[in-house]
């Protein structure tokens, strides 16, 4: 399956609890952190969620 790289770069400061939960669900704890998952539904559905607050690269 395909793997997207999901950087953090926006802080979760002052959002509501359900994204600070799913950013820590991605394995997104600290800004500029990056994390490197598998292209699944699920997890395309959490990036979706915080689109705002993270940055989406294909990787090889």
């Amino acid at each position: 399956m395909k793997k997207i790289k999901i950087t953090q770069v926006k802080s979760v400061i002052d959002r509501p609890d359900r994204q600070k939960k799913t950013m820590s669900a991605l394995g997104l704890n600290k800004l500029h952190s990056t994390v490197e998952l598998e292209a699944t539904p699920q997890v395309l559905g959490m990036v979706r969620k915080v689109s705002h607050l993270v940055s989406v690269e294909e990787s090889k």
